[in-house]
């Protein structure tokens, strides 16, 4: 049975049942992200009444609404309902039946930097969209949750308050809701802004906080998505070169801007789209409505130019199916065209999720059908369609348009760049996150030369798990004393770069809730809740607020002292080219490994040289992370006492000595000249992982 129609039958006979039809709530919801189902089964577990008002005809947001390989940087920071939400998930994956286009034992087992299935742990962190909505609804029904869907806030006039507290929220319909306490889960803050508490659309200068990677970031290449990976350089213009032709759609002749100055734009949006490629349950890329192939020109340009990575983020959920996401210089991302959303009225929102929804349909129907595609990557895209049994009232299209960033409360506290660089200590942890610091594309522009290029794409590694703050949750003192915002949080446009995660969300409105409870317990507004006594409830129910402990069964951070032989660590490499600190994945040797941002350019290069105690018989070992994004072709040089010996290794496949290192081989070595081994990203095709070089003699 549709999940929806039993969970509208549970909220009618509860609503009638517990005579709330009209009445007032504790808590109040608006939004049915995962924020949302988490704050509301949060604020029941503590014995108070809730319930979630929704624009959403789905539960989970992007978490059901394709994105399932998840990003979950550290998963040992992921804790109470969150990690309760991945154990659920491991559980429905658990029964034989689940597997119904594949089998278990072929999916692989593979998630990010960690295995997607933990059966140690009792956790799923990748998964099929279906199987997350039905674990949302699930948690709906057990905790007898009201669920009121397709009910959007009057915006205008629909937030009733007294003084500093709201009242009651009315929506379109014409239905009141009133409560004590009121959480914003949505992506769009529009229950934060209709309340009149202060945010903030689009990047800050770098001036504002005090950032480095804020504002405009032209001339920084930090991923694949960009023109700079091509072999040559692609012109803006309908004839290539000739600026009076006019501009190919989908560049902006707009200027960019001065690097780090701010502006209102917006990192892109884009579907993250469920395909597969099995043919009983493939349904083939529909021609949508408004199909213009002229929109795909700069596309075939960059074709032309050599680029194949079209496929490279075609990521594997279970039962043959994908969580496709944008990669490269033309890809899923509609890039420039959501700049106005944040704000924007219903109707125009509407308008601008159906032509990321045109566009995106376009660039598969143009892939997979134009006859000027290479013929060899129509092929592979010919092997692919939507999944038939995915999102099966939609078309089988993502319900939930990818809103990576939209509006941001300036709260309490405003987390930045340099609480999550570990540059300032954070106060009052109420969660924490620990992915890259991540922002998508904001521009496509031309540059002095006239050539097109993106600009916007930031990946900086945090320093480890970082906390977010209380503050970060809550609106400046003054403005409004019973609202929490969970999603839409107090931070700059960098730091929600990491900030935005599923889980962190999850996490997040968790919280929120616990806060929310006791505010309502102590009669006090959400900016007086004692932290003491906030942390106290949270670590009761499993939120993790520290990242004391590495993660379980992970070796992180050994001492190169420790180890056998002479040992040559990152820190201590000669280096050309753009390297950058990592410890997203372990293990590592000494504080953290590095990697050439996927750049593919034979710029980066690293020299490990040492001179050894004693001439003689050594074998050399590399030590990398492994991951599936790696290089499978990293070409490293050995320089001994002969002279120089080239090896290809492939570091997607775990090194096995250790876990660890790669032996390199056994050479001769004199104890008078230097022994150096060389990495470089020449002719690569992932990223490259420069962590420590090993001599041991024999």
């Amino acid at each position: 049975m549709n999940p929806q129609l039993i969970s509208a039958a549970v909220t009618a006979c509860f609503l009638l049942g517990q005579g709330l039809l009209g009445a007032e709530f504790d808590v109040v919801v608006y939004g049915g992200t995962s924020a949302g189902v988490m704050a509301a089964v949060q604020a029941k577990k503590l014995g108070k009444t809730a319930i979630i008002v929704c624009p959403d005809k789905h539960l989970g947001g992007l978490s059901s609404g394709g994105l399932g390989f998840t990003d979950t940087g550290n998963k040992a920071v992921i804790g109470g309902l969150a990690r309760e939400f991945y154990h659920r998930v491991w559980k429905s994956y658990d029964r034989p039946e689940a597997w119904r286009w594949q089998k278990k034992d072929d999916y692989g087992n593979k998630g990010q930097g960690t295995p997607a299935i933990d059966g140690k742990q009792r956790t799923m962190w990748i998964f099929e969209p279906h199987v997350a909505e039905q674990v949302f609804e699930d948690l709906i029904m057990e905790y007898e949750i009201p669920v009121h869907r397709d009910e959007w806030l009057d915006r205008a006039k629909g937030v009733k308050k007294s003084g500093e507290r709201i009242e009651s929220i009315t929506v379109l319909s014409g239905k009141t809701y009133a409560g004590k306490m009121f959480i914003d889960a949505t992506y769009e803050g529009d229950l934060m802004a209709a309340a009149g508490v202060d945010h903030h659309v689009g990047r800050e200068a770098q001036s504002v906080y005090g950032e480095q990677w804020n504002g405009v970031q032209t001339g920084v290449l930090h991923h694949r998505h960009h023109f700079g990976v091509l072999k040559q350089r692609i012109s803006p213009y309908v004839i290539p070169g000739d600026p009076s032709s006019g501009l190919l759609p989908r560049v902006s002749p707009v200027p960019p801007g001065v690097h780090g100055q701010g502006d209102k734009r917006v990192q892109a949006y884009c579907f993250r789209m469920c395909l597969t490629d099995h043919p009983d349950n493939l349904v083939p890329f529909p021609k949508p409505d408004g199909y213009d192939p002229k929109q795909y020109e700069l596309l075939l340009r960059i074709f032309e130019a050599g680029w194949r990575e079209t496929f490279d983020k075609f990521d594997p959920i279970p039962n043959r199916k994908s969580d496709t996401n944008n990669h490269g210089p033309m890809s899923t991302d509609n890039i420039g065209a959501n700049y106005d959303y944040p704000e924007a009225s219903y109707e125009r929102r509407r308008e601008i999720i159906q032509e990321h929804e045109t566009y995106q349909k376009g660039w598969l129907y143009f892939i997979a059908n134009d006859p000027r595609v290479p013929r060899d990557v129509q092929e592979k895209m010919r092997r692919w369609g939507l999944a038939k049994d995915e999102f099966t009232n939609n078309g089988h299209w993502p319900h939930q348009i990818y809103v990576r960033e939209a509006r941001r409360m300036i709260g309490q506290y405003v987390m930045t760049e340099n609480e999550l660089l570990k540059k300032r200590p954070t106060p009052d942890s109420v969660g924490m996150g620990s992915y890259t610091i991540d922002s998508h594309n904001v521009q496509r522009y031309i540059t002095p030369e006239g050539y097109v290029q993106n600009e916007g794409d930031i990946g900086v590694p945090t320093k480890g798990p970082y906390e977010i703050a209380y503050g970060a949750l809550v609106p400046k003192r003054g403005q409004c004393e019973n609202l929490l915002v969970p999603v839409c949080v107090s931070s700059s446009h960098i730091a929600f770069g990491s900030i935005r995660m599923e889980p962190v969300f999850m996490i997040l409105g968790q919280s929120a809730a616990t806060a929310g409870a006791l505010a309502i317990e102590a009669g006090i507004a959400v900016q007086e809740v004692p932290y003491a006594r906030l942390r106290e409830r949270l670590l009761k129910d499993g939120q993790i607020l520290e990242a004391a402990v590495p993660s379980p069964g992970r070796r992180e951070g050994l001492d190169p002292a420790k180890l056998n032989g002479v040992v040559v660590d990152d820190s201590q490499a000669q280096v050309k080219g753009r390297w950058t600190d990592s410890s997203a994945i372990g293990p590592w040797i000494g504080r953290n490994y590095r990697h050439d941002g996927n750049a593919r350019d034979g710029k980066a290069e690293a020299r490990f040289e040492t001179r050894l105690p004693k001439s003689g018989s050594y074998e050399v070992r590399l030590a990398y992370t492994p991951n599936e994004n790696r290089a499978s072709r990293v070409q490293v040089e050995v320089h001994h006492a002969s002279g120089r010996r080239s090896v290809v290794i492939n570091q997607k496949q775990r090194p096995p000595i250790d876990d660890l290192f790669v032996s390199l081989g056994v050479f001769e070595f004199i104890a008078a000249r230097p022994a150096a081994v060389v990495v470089s990203n020449h002719g690569t095709d992932g990223y490259v992982i420069i962590d420590a070089v090993q001599w041991v003699a024999r």
